[in-house]
């Protein structure tokens, strides 16, 4: 091509990209490179994924939120917040209120029913408070602003772009959740959404938020999957010897057998067989330190969510519900 049809040439393509560029310009530091590889893994239309992109907003809320979680705090002010009386005589009467429906989801996925409802009553009080955050401003804000975890949600952000329209609750831009982008009773992230979320009442459309089969065949399933072992137990009290070695809780799945941890100074106040694989968790309570065996179950129970504290108030909220479900006074919080 003669070098003045070529010049000619460029010319017209750089004439009609840079109208484009400049009113594409990032609404958000990094969003173009999120567009671009989503469009590419999906097909999906990068201006439709701009546009939302661009009308999620940063939300300085979101970023205050997520720098003071509960789970920073000690026992001894941690469980106030979740076992309450009030928690559990809501979990007995939800329980009674739907038992035939979750007892069985529970036996459809090998998991114990007061755990599926302790889980719903620790996220959202029975899915009652579900967050009123949009979705995209907290993946957003998290994703692109929050540095010390921004790998997590910006890949937590992709998800739920890419999520196709039967795993959602209603369109992206009216999803609304926690300040982290959890939605529903069970509070998904949309990794957890697109990998355990399951379509229980076969309407060909998974809904976190208004679907009580949907809702609790999720959780079932996210359970399942991770490893639940039926009618194994969770946590039991362990008692400390004087000389007893000081031991770090490991959140792994449990390797050292009972029979070990007694040498060390650790023995179950109830009786358990001395081969069983075991992790020892220590709280601090309002009386001094707290010591408990945690089993697989729990060790399940930390990969809904991380934090050991979480795990036992689910534990301690579900034994007490499992108890008063019959009894009408057995309404307070375990021991």
């Amino acid at each position: 091509m003669p070098m003045s049809r070529c010049l000619v040439a460029v010319l017209a393509v750089c004439a009609f990209v840079a109208p484009w560029t400049m009113a594409h310009a990032e609404t958000h530091p990094g969003e173009a490179a999120l567009v671009r590889e989503v469009a590419a893994d999906t097909g999906k239309d990068p201006a439709k994924l701009t546009a939302l992109l661009d009308g999620a907003q940063k939300q300085q809320s979101i970023l205050d939120a997520i720098s003071r979680p509960a789970e920073s705090k000690p026992w001894k002010d941690y469980r106030p917040i979740f076992v309450t009386p009030e928690r559990i005589q809501d979990g007995i009467a939800f329980y009674r209120a739907h038992r035939a429906l979750i007892d069985a989801t529970a036996k459809k996925y090998d998991v114990a029913p007061q755990y599926l409802i302790a889980i719903l009553g620790v996220e959202t009080r029975y899915g009652h408070i579900t967050g009123k955050y949009k979705v995209l401003d907290a993946l957003v804000t998290l994703a692109f602003y929050y540095p010390p975890r921004a790998k997590f949600f910006r890949k937590e952000l992709k998800t739920l772009l890419e999520l196709p329209d039967s795993k959602l609750a209603g369109p992206l831009d009216t999803l609304t959740g926690s300040y982290a982008g959890a939605q529903g009773w069970g509070q998904f992230m949309p990794s957890s959404i697109k990998a355990y979320a399951v379509d229980a009442d076969h309407d060909g459309h998974i809904d976190l938020h208004d679907s009580l089969p949907d809702i609790l065949a999720s959780v079932a399933n996210y359970f399942h999957q991770h490893g639940w072992k039926p009618g194994g137990e969770v946590a039991a009290q362990a008692q400390a010897q004087p000389d007893a070695s000081v031991l770090k809780y490991r959140a792994k799945p449990p390797r050292r057998t009972l029979e070990q941890y007694e040498a060390l100074g650790y023995a179950p106040l109830q009786r358990m067989k001395p081969d069983t694989a075991a992790n020892l968790l220590t709280l601090q309570s309002e009386h001094g330190p707290q010591h408990w065996f945690t089993f697989q179950n729990f060790y399940v129970i930390t990969r809904y969510n991380r934090s050991p504290l979480y795990a036992m108030a689910v534990r301690q909220i579900a034994d007490a519900i499992a108890h008063g479900v019959d009894d009408p006074a057995a309404v307070e919080a375990a021991p």
